[in-house]
């Protein structure tokens, strides 16, 4: 398929609603040429088509809003050389083409995107996971043989048999040259990088297999524009540096950080706390080619080059800054912490979380809303608690109640789970937390809302997420509590115990810990539907990280006997 002309550049935009957050399409007047109507939605690619999401599922539209693929696939890639990757769910990975067939005659477990009209795909065999090439049409080029396989690059791939074996092999799988190294990285600019045992240091060999540079780094990565990152640190501290094709230093290895920014600039960063280097780093804009520094390490973020400009982010400011480092002129500094891109006429701005859209002048476009009508009576305050650059919590406050005194406490209720607390402004915090909210159910009067957060301490292998439903009348202010529910003297402890055992047993393949199920407690975490009562329990509590939050829908048809369908509760939203 090729691009669209004449048709105007459409952007996504989402809007809050008591129904979930909805997204369409905007112009670049900011008028929706294609109405919020989706779960969520990507940029239009150079093909005309975007992904978008409905039901759960994912599909893709062109930009008449007419769906190309319909919503079916748990998720699509972004497409390359007019392929995209599918994952379909229970099967597996698959190959489409701009039209929506599919091209592979099975699913993988896996599948790259294609480069060089190949893509990697894996596969188990004989209990081994094993990794070959796909072509464009979807058929397999190079069976799969190789523990690990990288993209090809100037018609040629590196791939890893054994250890200690490696090899470059053609686009039809023809061996070229072997090295004899249990650790090496992807081909880049004419070297690999590699280390003869997984202690020892690494070096660089060029396609021949010579060894150009000699090993004498802990980590070395690709080369880029004739230069690559490499750290000589022997310990948890960092010594990052930027080497040239022969090996030598253009910036020395004594920094926290680097990173490659493209248009032969880099961001090089020290640690803002010298002996806790995992807190991270503040930035400084140099030139790679030149080794020169252009600015102080003034940055907390800087983003890659963009043509001429690059997004960064300096205390609570995120703006553009040109080739030379400094703030670029003629666009806005924005308030808040994130990323901004330029997209067509306009400048994309996602900063502190939410998406908006600027001109080039800096004058707001298009924001989402920060009002969420609920019904004619009451509506929904997005409030922001933006204290600290590692910390930011939207909340929710509830608008329209009669009773005023209980409207201000259950919005200090809404506040305080939030965990909108004090925190020093000026001060580098060990972690960064991050917490939104979204509606679960609004019907009648109970509003529901789910509190969720993320807690990551720096450094640590993932962070901890959180979640708190809260059950609100919206006529008394009431917050229910799970026993609310039911019937007084009705022992719904031991009767939802049970529902959630069976359950449990009948998914045996699932991320349970043996025995770490003990059943409910009276005050266990839940929230309701329409038609269900949910419980749900903490990460790690019963089940694996990977697990989530585990969760189990009990219809109410199935617990009605003990459902006081004459309490507040109930009568709430029934």
């Amino acid at each position: 398929m090729k691009n669209l002309t004449g048709r105007a550049h459409l952007f996504p935009a989402s809007v809050k609603t008591a129904a979930g957050t909805k997204w369409g399409f905007i112009n670049d007047r900011g008028q929706f040429v294609l109405p919020p109507q989706y779960e969520n939605a990507g940029e239009f690619q150079k093909n005309g088509l975007a992904i978008v999401q409905s039901a759960g599922r994912s599909g893709l539209i062109d930009q008449t809003g007419h769906f190309v693929v319909k919503p079916q696939y748990s998720s699509i890639s972004p497409f390359s050389e007019e392929r995209a990757v599918v994952l379909e769910n229970g099967q597996g990975f698959k190959v489409i083409d701009e039209t929506g067939n599919v091209l592979t005659d099975k699913a993988y477990s896996f599948i790259s995107s294609y480069k060089e009209q190949r893509a990697v795909f894996q596969e188990s065999i004989e209990d081994k996971i094993l990794y070959g090439y796909l072509d464009l049409s979807g058929k397999v080029a190079i069976p799969a043989q190789y523990q690990s396989a990288n993209d090809f690059t100037g018609g040629k791939a590196l791939v890893k048999f054994k250890d200690p074996l490696y090899a470059l092999i053609s686009l039809i799988g023809e061996q070229q040259q072997t090295f004899p190294y249990e650790q090496m990285g992807g081909l880049s600019e004419g070297l690999i990088s590699f280390k003869k045992t997984y202690q020892d240091k690494a070096g660089y060999v060029n396609e021949s297999g010579e060894i150009v540079i000699p090993p004498q780094f802990t980590f070395a990565l690709p080369f880029q524009d004739g230069r690559a990152v490499v750290n000589i640190s022997e310990d948890y501290s960092n010594q990052y540096g930027l080497i040239d094709k022969t090996g030598s230093f253009v910036i020395q290895p004594k920094y926290n950080d680097i990173n490659l920014l493209g248009g032969n600039r880099i961001a090089a960063g020290i640690a803002i706390v010298q002996d806790k280097p995992y807190l991270g780093s503040v930035f400084a804009i140099s030139d790679t080619v030149t080794g020169q520094f252009l600015t102080d390490f003034v940055y907390d973020s800087v983003n890659d080059f963009q043509g001429d400009y690059s997004s960064v982010t300096k205390g609570l400011k995120t703006f553009f800054i040109n080739k030379s480092g400094k703030p670029a002129t003629g666009f806005p500094i924005l308030s808040g912490i994130g990323m901004l891109s330029l997209e067509g006429n306009l400048i994309k701005a996602f900063v502190d979380q939410r998406l908006s859209y600027y001109d080039r002048y800096g004058r707001i476009v298009w924001k989402q809303n920060t009002i969420i009508p609920l019904s004619q009576k009451f509506q929904i305050r997005e409030e922001k608690y933006r204290p600290n650059k590692d910390y930011l919590v939207y909340y929710p406050q509830i608008e329209g109640m009669k009773d005023l005194s209980a409207q201000e406490k259950v919005n200090q209720v809404l506040k305080n789970e939030s965990q909108v607390k004090p925190i020093p402004e000026n001060v580098q915090l060990d972690y960064s937390y991050t917490g939104d909210f979204s509606v679960t159910l609004f019907q009648k009067s109970l509003l529901v809302l789910e509190l969720n957060g993320y807690h990551y301490p720096f450094g640590a292998a993932h962070g901890m997420p959180s979640k708190i439903n809260i059950s609100i009348d919206l006529n008394t202010g009431k917050i229910y509590q799970l026993k609310d529910l039911f019937k007084s003297g009705t022992d719904y402890v031991k009767v939802l115990s049970e529902i959630i055992e069976k359950k449990i047993q009948e998914q045996p393949d699932f991320y349970f810990f043996p025995d770490a199920y003990k059943g409910i407690q009276p005050y266990q975490p839940f929230y309701v539907t329409k038609d269900a009562l949910a419980i749900y329990f903490l990460p790690y509590e019963i089940a694996a990280f990977a697990a989530g939050f585990p969760t189990f829908e009990i219809p109410f048809g199935e617990i009605m006997k003990i459902v006081d369908t004459a309490g507040d509760f109930w009568r709430s939203f029934h």
